[in-house]
């Protein structure tokens, strides 16, 4: 009898390696666990979990016998890790793996909001080049002063790419780092006062949520440009839409939303927003990383050996 269950929507690749390694069963949901049988769930020690469904303390004790909660992502704000330390469950994750396919995507979508690519692009496939004259002059990217709301290890990965372009860099962290000369705010409204561009790169969960408030977004202003990487769950969504709507932010560039993939339908009437599904990490490369950390930390915990990446 298997000791694992794979949650969550896996690719073939990674469904053939759990398969191959640990021959778990797969479900859907952590609410799908209530549907399996008690003898099933009475010999389960292990979790390979991927998504943003709630894994709290009752669904843990619904598998009496588990020990770890391997997470496929560096965010596991899905997982109650108190409730799992009290048990005494191990909660790993996959950090590291997806610095760079995150940052870079955090540059580019600054670039296409700044140099708004989509629209010029449009432009050109439409016959508008042609037949009205050049697109209109946009922003420049180079020069500018930037600002990245915690400084991680996907934030310094940010803010070392935007220092390449030139770009006074500014952070707010939850105390002062080791940096290049970058300047600390203690004061997250101040960080966004004195930049042109931020960059939000904060962890989920209960702690950071809508850490970015109408406050933060008016002080940022009506030439400012948010880019957020982190979790829909950061920002004050509904403050975002309105000062975006009325031109008190200049633009953003979103990866993440709250309630993805069910996006609020004001995002998409709106010109100065690039939109972008969730794929930060969404690389062929990075995914295959993240499978193999994830399946790491599985293998370990059965061995009986240390973990790669543990949480709590």
């Amino acid at each position: 009898m298997t000791a694992t269950i794979a949650i969550g929507s896996y690719s073939d690749t990674d469904k053939a390696a759990l398969i191959s390694s640990f021959d778990p069963v797969f479900i859907a949901g952590p609410a799908d666990l209530a549907t399996l049988d008690e003898t099933t769930r009475a010999g389960i020690t292990t979790v390979a979990f991927k998504g943003h469904a709630p894994f709290d303390g009752a669904v843990m004790d619904l598998l009496p016998k588990l020990g770890l909660i391997a997470n496929f992502g560096v965010g596991y704000d899905a997982i109650d890790v108190v409730a799992a330390s009290a048990r005494g469950i191990k909660v790993t994750n996959t950090p590291d793996v997806l610095n760079d396919d995150v940052a870079d995507i955090a540059v580019g979508m600054l670039l296409m909001q700044l140099r708004e690519m989509e629209k010029a692009s449009a432009w050109a496939r439409s016959g508008s080049w042609k037949d009205k004259g050049e697109y209109r002059l946009n922003r420049k990217a180079s020069g500018a002063k930037a600002g990245i709301v915690g400084l991680g290890r996907i934030g310094r990965e940010i803010a070392n790419r935007l220092a390449a372009f030139k770009m006074d860099i500014h952070y707010f962290a939850r105390s002062e780092k080791d940096t290049p000369d970058w300047t600390y705010h203690a004061d997250p409204v101040a960080l966004a006062q004195e930049v042109d561009y931020l960059v939000v790169a904060l962890v989920g969960g209960p702690d950071t949520e809508n850490f970015v408030t109408k406050e933060m977004l008016a002080a940022l202003g009506p030439r400012g440009i948010l880019v957020n990487i982190s979790r829909g769950s950061t920002v004050d969504e509904a403050a975002l839409l309105d000062a975006l709507e009325q031109g008190t932010l200049g633009g953003a560039g979103l990866d993440v939303f709250r309630n993805e993939p069910h996006i609020d339908p004001r995002f998409y009437a709106l010109e100065n927003v690039v939109i972008q599904p969730h794929q930060g990490s969404g690389t062929v490369e990075t995914r295959a990383a993240m499978g193999q950390l994830q399946r790491d930390n599985v293998a370990a915990f059965l061995a009986g050996s240390a973990l790669l990446t543990p949480v709590n």
